[in-house]
């Protein structure tokens, strides 16, 4: 059986130009327009068309593939200027990003020089407690993390097939490779197409959802000798797929629809391109990418991409800036170019002209000094947190920081202290349960789980806690109330939900609304003898009816108690007094509605306690983010365990209140 024809050997100049291309058109997308080009995509099915090309090559020429050397090759390639960039970038971050973000930061610098950033990414994408989660300098390595997955993986596909080709099935290598590309590809698509309908945050950096753009540039490089058109077809394919790859970004909201079958739409563009290069035309579009300008410029493009975000990110962290301005844009885009040419000449040349086969030993020490530093700075600066949070650990002294005590027992702070938690640890000032493995529901998922705290061995009550992150952050002081008053406290919690029939016109997720249904089995089977929740949403004046009906079901059964929302913070509250402390409280008017929300809700049942705290948060002019000296939200409108904790000693006073009307009422029921 014949097998499919080889492409011919050739240098293809007009792909280091789409690269030009690409790299430029993401800089600008990230600088000026907020928003993504799908640059990414055609460095993804440019990479699996020479990737393809190379490995299958050597396999044929060779039989075989030097594994070491090839890993070897794509240290050398990719090492040096990638570690520089996360040095550099480290050692910025630790002065010029605020500690409020150095938790967030700190995992990625690991992510990124270990190629799995894109998971990382992912699974922030998904969870909740890192929603507010501002870009982070490193962020831009989940493509190349992506890329590196593959570059590791493609080897063994290419030596596999070549293998079941030759000893297995007895085919023709290239039609085996394209059949098992074609199935990968249909694969990876189908999936991508499934995932991202399903949590396109979640599918935007997963490694499956995008093989298929990889496995189409391999189709790509063993079809092409079969791809070749006339002229003047070359010329209109080469510009069209030319338009297609610039204005990807402004036909489609890329960072909301990729990948999927969207992505197709870039990868497509580079497809025309490369095809039209084939047998050219003499205005064709692979002229100007071929041009020694846009050939230059993407020879230097790896650095260019990786140099451009750090830049874009500090520029926003070092003016306390949202937006560029055109000046600072152009002299990003200059500092990038530079520090390009310069990581290229200095860094990646030299490394480049070592011979793989002759000094191997020589190569691999080069390559660990550049990875060594990185290590070392991320190892120190993890060491540096760690030990600022162990801190934390130890029990506040109540006459320094009496938070929500300075209030409900009148216990004066000083004002020369600074508030805690620190800037550093306040994202991850959480209450405890989250820590506890399988104690709560993730935002993806719609599992029920309970864990018991308090007096969980003969309690005379039993108290659950109910509902979202709202509800949640009242478990530190009611995990305390429930030692002092001898209840069991069950947590039945999940993510990103609201304990309630209503899914506010879709704003509550699907899996949320099925926790919703599912939750109310062993709540109604073995009812607690007080359910605590939520009683409305932010400032709004009424309370939900989903809530009330949700509430109505425990109406013979339980107690509900219904704890006011919090007021939300305009800024986030630790970045605003790490560098604007002067600046961050906001008027009550704005936070919190005149009148109590049960006062303009009618048919409220008549088993709802309803226990308003706003004095703990505001006096009669303002909202305030310290309080006793302790930093009351951990972002924009979530408490931190610190500050709830504090509130402990008001919030007994409504939960005993509560614990009366139900021991009345059951005495009532008795009699």
């Amino acid at each position: 059986m014949n097998d499919l024809r080889s492409p011919e050997k050739k240098f293809r100049p007009e792909l280091e130009g789409v690269r030009a291309v690409a790299a430029l058109l993401v800089a600008i997308y990230h600088i000026w327009l907020g928003s993504v080009s799908g640059g990414v995509d055609v460095f993804f099915i440019v990479s699996g068309y020479l990737i393809t090309t190379s490995l299958l090559s050597r396999m044929m020429r060779e039989g075989k593939i030097h594994i070491g050397e090839y890993f070897l090759g794509l240290g050398r390639r990719l090492f040096p200027i990638a570690f520089t960039v996360l040095l550099v970038t480290t050692l910025a971050s630790i002065f010029l990003l605020p500690q409020v973000r150095w938790v967030q930061t700190i995992p990625e610098i690991f992510s990124s020089a270990f190629y799995y950033q894109n998971w990382q990414l992912a699974n922030s994408a998904v969870d909740y407690l890192a929603q507010n989660n501002a870009a982070s300098p490193f962020q831009h390595f989940w493509a190349l993390s992506i890329q590196g997955q593959f570059y590791i993986t493609w080897p063994l596909v290419i030596i596999g097939v070549y293998f079941i080709a030759r000893k297995v099935l007895k085919t023709p290598v290239r039609k085996t490779l394209l059949a098992i590309l074609t199935l990968l590809f249909t694969a990876s698509l189908t999936y991508s197409i499934y995932i991202t309908g399903e949590n396109q945050p979640w599918a935007y950096f997963d490694t499956f959802a995008r093989a298929w753009e990889f496995s189409l540039g391999g189709i790509l490089a063993l079809l092409i000798p079969y791809l070749k058109f006339k002229p003047l077809i070359s010329f209109f394919l080469g510009w069209l797929g030319f338009a297609i790859i610039t204005l990807t970004g402004i036909l489609l909201p890329v960072s909301t629809v990729f990948p999927g079958y969207a992505a197709l739409l870039p990868t497509g563009g580079v497809i025309l391109v490369i095809i039209a290069a084939e047998t050219g035309s003499k205005f064709g579009a692979e002229k100007l990418l071929g041009s020694k300008p846009l050939m230059y410029f993407g020879s230097i493009s790896y650095g260019f991409y990786l140099w451009h975000w750090p830049m874009l990110v500090f520029y926003y962290a070092y003016f306390d800036r949202e937006t560029v301005t055109n000046t600072a844009g152009v002299l990003i885009l200059l500092c990038t170019f530079l520090l390009s040419i310069l990581s290229i000449k200095l860094l990646e040349a030299p490394v480049r002209k070592i011979n793989i086969k002759q000094s191997k030993g020589r190569l691999s020490a080069i390559l660990a000094a550049f990875m060594m530093p990185v290590i070392i700075a991320g190892v120190s600066w993890t060491l540096y947190v760690n030990y600022s949070q162990a801190g934390m650990a130890e029990e506040l002294p109540a006459e320094d920081y009496p938070g929500a005590r300075m209030i409900s027992e009148n216990v004066p702070a000083n004002p020369e202290l600074e508030p805690l938690p620190e800037a550093v640890n306040a994202k991850g000032d959480l209450a405890s349960f989250y820590f506890d493995e399988g104690c709560y529901t993730a935002r993806d998922e719609n599992s029920v789980t309970k864990c018991s705290y308090g007096q969980t061995e003969n309690p005379e009550y039993v108290v659950a806690l109910v509902g979202g992150s709202h509800s949640g952050h009242w478990f530190p002081p009611l995990e305390a109330i429930a030692e002092n008053l001898n209840f069991q406290l069950d947590v039945y919690n999940k993510d990103a939900c609201r304990f309630s029939q209503d899914d506010f016109d879709g704003f509550l997720s699907e899996s949320c609304m099925e926790w919703n249904e599912q939750v109310m089995k062993p709540l109604l089977e073995d009812p607690p003898d007080m359910l605590i929740t939520t009683a409305n949403i932010d400032k709004e004046s009424t309370i939900p009816q989903g809530y009330i009906e949700k509430w109505r079901q425990f109406e013979d059964v339980s107690k509900v108690f219904a704890i006011r929302d919090n007021p939300r913070m305009a800024e986030d509250p630790p970045l605003c007094i790490e560098e604007t402390p002067e600046n961050c409280s906001i008027k009550r008017a704005d936070a919190l509605s005149d009148t109590l929300p049960w006062d303009n809700t009618e048919n409220v049942p008549d088993n709802v306690f309803f226990a308003d705290l706003s004095e703990f948060f505001c006096d009669e002019e303002e909202c305030f983010p310290v309080i006793g000296n302790v930093l009351v939200y951990r972002d924009h409108h979530h408490l931190t365990a610190t500050y709830a904790e504090t509130m402990a000693p008001a919030l007994e006073v409504h939960i005993e209140k509560a614990l009366e009307q139900l021991d009345n009422s059951s005495q009532v029921q008795d009699e």
